[in-house]
């Protein structure tokens, strides 16, 4: 499926197969073109959490409102995000560009984000989003279908993926085999109402 047709018919579907099983290979694939999502400076700030312990993915079903496709679908990813991974060793994020493009950006990651808590907190949550959209699409092009999901106790989640402090939860990504189709679309909004030329 091209890209354009996936864009087209990716929906957030609610119901899926239970009995069916994503191979290692599989998985590997998605998440193998989720990090070719882009990141601000390449640091890289998703994590992403591999539910597979179906005693853990009950529990999290529990604290997102008994939603199904927590334990119904495939895959159950976790999206996070690493609030401090522009100071993890950021020279690696541009070990394969030249020297003098690494002594140009590998500084600029330490002075931008260095004491603003506020970038660090919104770059790697911008980051998660993309990472998802990559993730629902490549899902569509694998045949797959996905939800996009945050309805669920973020804390309480934390709590049981063992969470370390310095990262946020931005959503969850489910992937899988439908048994029963998203809603037909229920109503876009017209680009006149959301493009805006130059200035509000």
């Amino acid at each position: 499926m091209d890209t354009l047709a996936a864009i087209k018919a990716r929906r957030s579907v609610k119901h899926y197969d239970p009995e069916h099983k994503m191979t290692d290979g599989e998985i590997e694939q998605l998440l193998s073109l989720a990090v070719l999502s882009p990141t601000a400076f390449n640091i890289q700030n998703w994590r992403f959490v591999v539910v597979s312990d179906p005693e853990l993915r009950q529990k999290i079903r529990e604290v997102a409102w008994d939603q199904a496709q927590v334990t119904e679908a495939s895959l159950l990813l976790v999206l996070c995000a690493d609030r401090n991974a522009w100071n993890r060793e950021p020279e690696r994020y541009w070990k394969d560009a030249p020297e003098a493009v690494q002594g140009i950006l590998v500084p600029a990651i330490k002075n931008y984000y260095e004491g603003n808590e506020a970038a660090q907190q919104d770059e790697a949550m911008r980051s998660c989003g993309m990472a998802a959209q990559t993730i629902m699409l490549a899902a569509k092009a694998m045949g797959y279908d996905s939800c996009p999901m945050d309805g669920f106790d973020f804390d309480a989640v934390g709590k049981l993926i063992n969470l370390p402090e310095d990262h946020s939860i931005a959503m969850f990504v489910v992937v899988g085999k439908p048994v029963k189709p998203a809603w037909d679309r229920p109503g876009q909004l017209p680009l006149g109402d959301v493009v805006i030329r130059d200035r509000f």
